[in-house]
């Protein structure tokens, strides 16, 4: 497998070195998202030519691995002693979410492998914690959690770069044809739809490893 990760790191070449063009890259991703980030573009930033930046990164998607894994290198792992396995892998969840919130532009690029070693890092004390609280297939209990986070997390960005819709108003003259949706809507308190939804995801995780556990579980 090739990709930045894999590689072995190269020594800076005169003041440029690999943690400068990350902070650089997230800070131009922040301002302009993806599409605004061109090799070129950031060697301008890093005020140094093109064959410079190309010493240490090849591709512009080493670039988007290299931000995104600073992005996770944000969240927390939980400290121990930890009360059971909800409210570490909770605080976990909640720290990746914010994190990503930070950066709207990292929600897009989430269909990548997550091989950095921040990322992978969380990962193993999610699958640890998730083990250790005896779930048969930690994999895909982590599975559910991470897809929740993203799939949350992208739809919130999503929908506030689209501006402000009126949706209720449009549900409300088809209430005769969605009326669970006129009732309820589509708009989103984002903060408290992401914790109720949290806690129903981990709520049944529990039953289901309790339900796996037996009597003594």
């Amino acid at each position: 497998m090739d990709n930045v990760w894999s590689r072995p790191s190269k020594a800076p070449r005169q003041t440029l070195t690999l943690d400068r063009i990350v902070t650089e890259a997230v800070a131009l991703l922040d301002e302009e998202g993806t599409g605004g980030l061109t090799m070129r573009r950031l060697a301008e930033r890093l005020g140094t030519g093109s064959t410079t930046l190309y010493w240490h990164v090849k591709t512009k998607d080493d670039v988007l691995d290299l931000a995104l894994d600073a992005v996770f290198r944000e969240v927390r792992p939980p400290r121990p002693p930890h009360a059971g396995w909800q409210a570490p892998v909770g605080e976990l969840m909640r720290g990746w979410r914010a994190a990503l919130l930070r950066h709207p532009w990292s929600a897009t690029v989430l269909d990548r492998p997550l091989m950095g070693p921040n990322a992978l890092e969380r990962t193993e004390f999610l699958y640890e914690t998730l083990a250790d609280a005896g779930f048969p297939a930690p994999k895909a209990a982590a599975y559910s959690l991470s897809n929740y986070v993203m799939g949350s997390v992208l739809m919130e960005v999503t929908w506030q770069d689209r501006g402000r819709l009126d949706t209720g108003a449009f549900l409300r003259e088809r209430a005769a044809r969605y009326p669970a949706l006129a009732e309820h809507g589509l708009d989103h308190e984002w903060d408290a739809t992401f914790e109720e939804g949290l806690g129903y995801l981990l709520d049944g995780m529990e039953q289901a490893r309790k339900r796996h556990a037996g009597p003594l579980g």
